[in-house]
C-alpha cells in the first residue's frame, strides 16, 4: 500500500505541504522504506510508535501524535490503503478553508472490481456519503470517513482531540465530526478529483468485522443524528415489511405492486444524479437489490453486536 499511494500523496500538486506518516509498530520493512523515503522527500515526516506506546485500541492514539507531530494548521487525512484520484487530491479539499470553515467532508470510494460482494460495499459506501453529506448540506453535519477528511488541528485542540471517547476502537473520524461538525464550520467537497480510492474487502467475513466495527459507533451519537438515522432505517424496513404482510393477507396484488414500483422508481431517480456526481452510476440499477439484500443484514449486524465482542482493533 505504501509502494503504491505514499509517492503519489507526496507528488501532489499543491505549493506548500507536510506529509505525516504514523509507523503504528509495524513488524516488517515498512520502516527502512520509510527513511529511505525522507531522504528523498523533504516534506515528509515520519513517526515511528513501539508496540508498547499505544495504550489505546484502534488508531486515535497514533493519529493524535501524527497531528501533534505536523507543522501546518491544516490536516488532510487519508489511510495507507487509499489513492488519491487525481494530482489535485490536496488542492480540492484545501479548497473549502476559510475563516469560517473548519471541517471539509471528502469521498473515499471503492475501486470498482468482479462480485457481488463489491457491488454491495460500493452501494453501501456511496449510500452513506449520500447521507452524511446530505445532512451537511442542510446544516446537520453528522459523520465523515477516514479516507478523506480535513479539519483545522486549531479545531482538534479546542476540542480536547479524541478525549471523549478514547475508550471506542472506531470513531477517530465519525465521532470527532459528529462532535465538531455543525451547521456553520463544515463544508463538503465532491469533485471527482478529490475522491481517494480503496481496494474492498474480499470476503464476506472481513466485510462483516468491519461493518461492525463502524455500526459499532453509532451508540455514542448527538440524540438528534441517532433518532434521525434511526428513522430512516425503520422506515426502509417498515416498507418492506408491509409489502410482504400485504401479500400475504391477498391485498390487491396490483396496487401492491403498483406502490412498490412507484417507491422503488422515485429512488432511481434521485440515486442517478448522486451516483453520477460519485463515479458509481454502474451499480444505479442493480441498487434495489442491494438495498433489501442490506434491510436484511442489518438487524443482523445489529444484533451480532449486541452479543458478540467486537475483535480487537489490527
Amino acid at each position: 500500500n505504501l509502494k503504491k499511494n505514499l509517492p503519489l500523496i507526496l507528488e501532489q500538486d499543491y505549493p506548500d505541504f507536510e506529509v505525516v506518516i504514523v509507523n503504528d509498530a509495524s513488524d516488517d520493512e515498512t520502516i527502512f522504506y520509510l527513511e529511505d523515503l525522507e531522504k528523498k522527500y523533504n516534506h515528509l515526516k515520519v513517526v515511528n510508535i513501539k508496540q508498547d506506546l499505544n495504550f489505546f485500541s484502534g488508531k486515535k492514539f497514533p493519529l493524535a501524535l501524527g497531528i501533534k507531530s505536523s507543522k501546518n494548521n491544516y490536516l488532510l487525512l487519508t489511510d495507507a490503503d487509499c489513492t488519491p484520484a487525481s494530482p489535485s487530491w490536496i488542492r480540492k479539499i484545501a479548497s473549502n478553508f476559510n475563516d469560517k470553515k473548519e471541517v471539509a467532508l471528502g469521498y473515499g470510494k471503492y475501486k470498482s472490481e468482479e462480485g457481488f460482494l463489491n457491488k454491495i460495499i460500493r452501494f453501501e459506501t456511496v449510500s452513506t456519503a449520500i447521507q452524511y453529506f446530505s445532512f451537511a448540506l442542510m446544516g446537520m453535519p453528522y459523520m465523515g470517513v477516514g479516507r478523506n477528511l480535513a479539519y483545522k488541528k486549531s479545531l482538534f485542540y479546542k476540542s480536547k482531540g479524541f478525549i471523549s471517547h478514547y475508550n471506542v476502537s472506531s470513531g477517530d473520524d465519525d465521532l470527532f465530526i459528529n462532535k465538531v461538525a455543525d451547521n456553520v464550520n463544515t463544508q463538503i467537497e465532491i469533485n471527482p478529483e478529490s475522491f481517494t480510492i480503496s481496494a474492498a474487502k474480499q470476503t464476506f467475513n472481513e466485510w462483516w468485522i468491519q461493518k461492525k466495527r463502524h455500526l459499532s459507533t453509532g451508540k455514542y451519537y448527538k440524540t438528534k443524528h441517532k433518532f434521525l438515522l434511526g428513522s430512516y432505517s425503520l422506515s426502509l424496513f417498515i416498507v418492506f415489511l408491509l409489502f410482504i404482510m400485504l401479500l400475504c393477507i391477498n391485498y390487491q396484488l396490483w396496487i401492491i405492486v403498483s406502490a412498490l414500483v412507484f417507491r422503488e422508481l422515485s429512488q432511481l431517480i434521485i440515486f442517478k444524479k448522486s451516483f453520477k456526481k460519485l463515479n458509481e452510476k454502474k451499480i444505479l440499477l442493480i441498487s434495489p437489490i442491494i438495498e433489501v439484500i442490506l434491510i436484511l443484514l442489518y438487524p443482523l449486524l445489529f444484533i451480532s453486536n449486541l452479543f458478540i465482542r467486537q475483535n480487537k482493533w489490527k
